[in-house]
């Protein structure tokens, strides 16, 4: 069985030398909601170092809140706030030799537009845009805008619980997220079994990160996972 592994990188967290010889891809902030160019180039050369794919995350510039604040904006306003971030990432990807493989939302903006049909429309518009691979929740309204339109990636999180309709749990709630690596690795087992999921994400800006995805890499391929890219 095959899986990839992704994380939130280009944040700032600190993490990404050393969590990137532990994934297969990477979801580059593209500098709003946190990082910055400099942070970006860094990133991104650390990926081509270890063959890792890159993919776009671009989120609210909303520094104070780290893009996880839900906003409202208007319809071209959301699309101009995407494709500037694709644009800019795929600018700086292409001076370095590589290119942009997917796209992810970050946060606040990955909640609405799996949540909100019209809010995934105007997402996927600017995917369609620069021809990129969606990544996002399975059975969400962004995977019902992909359709016809542009590829779509199931996703699923090792450090996050699910509510029952397939949801995230939000941050604010008690519970929110998974710690230990093995009831992760169990939750990624049933995510790929049951909801058909083809990445799983870890998140980067975890104090934590390092030791609890070395962990879950090692559990998976203790199991005979292999990781991979999913394209």
């Amino acid at each position: 069985m095959e899986i990839d592994l992704n994380a939130d990188l280009g944040e700032g967290a600190g993490f990404d030398a050393e969590l990137m010889p532990l994934i297969t891809s990477a979801n580059v902030c593209c500098g709003l909601h946190a990082g910055g160019p400099g942070e970006i180039a860094k990133t991104l050369t650390l990926a081509n170092k270890h063959g890792v794919v890159v993919g776009a995350h671009p989120g609210y510039a909303d520094r104070e809140h780290f893009g996880r604040r839900e906003l409202k904006l208007g319809n071209q306003e959301l699309i101009a706030l995407c494709v500037y971030q694709l644009g800019a990432l795929e600018a700086m990807a292409q001076a370095l030799g590589m290119g942009v493989h997917y796209v992810k939302p970050h946060g606040a903006l990955y909640n609405q537009v799996c949540r909100d049909r019209e809010l995934a429309d105007l997402f996927v518009i600017a995917a369609v845009q620069f021809h990129l691979p969606v990544v996002g929740l399975p059975g969400s309204q962004l995977e019902a805008a992909c359709h016809e339109r542009v590829a779509f990636i199931p996703e699923g999180f090792a450090d996050r619980r699910y509510r029952p309709d397939g949801s995230l749990v939000p941050r604010t709630e008690p519970d929110a997220f998974v710690d230990d690596p093995e009831e992760a690795v169990k939750q990624v087992e049933w995510l790929i079994r049951e909801r058909h999921v083809h990445t799983i994400c870890v998140h980067g800006d975890n104090p934590d990160a390092v030791a609890f995805t070395k962990a879950v890499r090692d559990a998976l391929l203790a199991r005979e996972y292999t990781l991979k890219y999913f394209a």
